[in-house]
């Protein structure tokens, strides 16, 4: 059965069918589509990457711990956040 065309608002149809069959959503599949046909973006290279966290101040580390609601964070030390926030 042939693969229904997507549309005109899909700038690179290869890509989108592929992302389909991995099962991606139509949205997200057309939104990676369009961003490797965009000559200005390049979804495929990582973004920066953050120091390790043994360079973190303990703050810091507390903050992340807090977005990401550990248990128990309060009372820790340094390298017990950096385990938690590992783990």
């Amino acid at each position: 059965m042939p693969k229904k065309d997507p549309g005109p608002s899909v700038k690179n149809d290869d890509t989108y069918e592929a992302l389909r069959d991995k099962g991606y959503s139509k949205e997200k599949s057309a939104r990676i589509a369009n961003a490797q046909a965009n000559d200005d973006m390049k979804p495929s290279v990582k973004g920066g990457k953050a120091p390790p966290y043994e360079e973190w101040t303990k703050e810091a580390l507390y903050e992340r711990a807090q977005e990401l609601e550990i248990d128990g964070r309060s009372t820790m030390d340094k390298a017990e956040l950096i385990a938690a926030l590992r783990g």
